[in-house]
């Protein structure tokens, strides 16, 4: 869905612990640079290729990725994309972020707790073989070399212009991006959009809610018209209205 000139809201839909999951990913581009925000779970490379062939822009145009940070259904696509025969692509991410998606460090929500728990919300169903690949995936996260860091408040050049915003809570380094032009705000996890409603980070996956809300009190300074959530998709209308209440707890 094409949210602005040189904006698309890719829809992405994976099986996911024995169900589906839709997330929805961001392309921006101009005529010869395309810009991919967030790359799903690992396995989707083709739906992704799908994606861009229904928003109309080539494959072979894309030549960076924005990471938001570095949960699994966010860089799970990184390797396989980045070891697609075309160009050079570089990806894009917060300095905290850096070693987890490097692999350098585990993923802060893949403790050995939390992947026993993964464990036994597995439906019954789940054949046995599919059962333990999908625990040595979150044993083994994937991984992929970060070639440039980003910071609050710096604008990327792509589709008139994009702000990185800082956005923590969810995750240490957990950036949103705005555009301007067009009042978008790219929210990666820092908002979700559930039944009609937009809500804040899921709790349940989000280690530090108090900070988290002082990252809604931030975009809640911003002219904010559209909200584009990775979990959920596409939310207009007073958004910085909505965004100021949920900052201050109010759901």
């Amino acid at each position: 869905m094409q949210i602005a000139q040189g904006i698309e809201m890719l829809e992405i839909t994976a099986e996911v612990m024995g169900g589906t999951d839709t997330l929805y990913p961001v392309l921006l581009w101009e005529e010869n640079h395309a810009v991919l925000v967030d790359t799903g779970y690992p396995g989707l490379l083709d739906k992704f290729k799908e994606a861009f062939a229904r928003a109309g822009v080539a494959w072979s145009k894309l030549d960076t990725i924005i990471i938001t940070h570095q949960d699994i259904d966010h860089i799970g696509g990184l390797p396989a994309i980045l070891g697609e025969p075309h160009g050079t692509i570089k990806v894009l991410a917060h300095p905290i972020e850096q070693p987890y998606i490097e692999g350098e460090r585990m993923l802060l929500k893949h403790t050995p707790e939390a992947i026993a728990a993964a464990a036994a919300m597995l439906p019954p169903h789940v054949p046995e073989e599919w059962r333990q690949a999908f625990l040595h995936r979150l044993a083994h996260p994937p991984k992929a070399k970060v070639d440039a860091l980003i910071e609050d408040g710096q604008e990327l050049p792509v589709a008139g212009g994009v702000t990185v915003i800082e956005t923590p809570g969810h995750s240490p380094g957990h950036v949103s991006l705005y555009h301007p032009a067009s009042r978008t705000l790219i929210a990666g996890d820092s908002l979700t959009f559930k039944e009609g409603v937009l809500h804040g980070p899921d709790p349940r996956v989000t280690p530090d809610m108090a900070t988290a809300l002082s990252s809604l009190r931030r975009l809640a300074g911003y002219a904010i018209e559209t909200v584009i959530c990775y979990h959920g998709g596409l939310y207009r209308g007073d958004a910085g209205r909505r965004i100021a209440e949920l900052a201050e707890g109010l759901q």
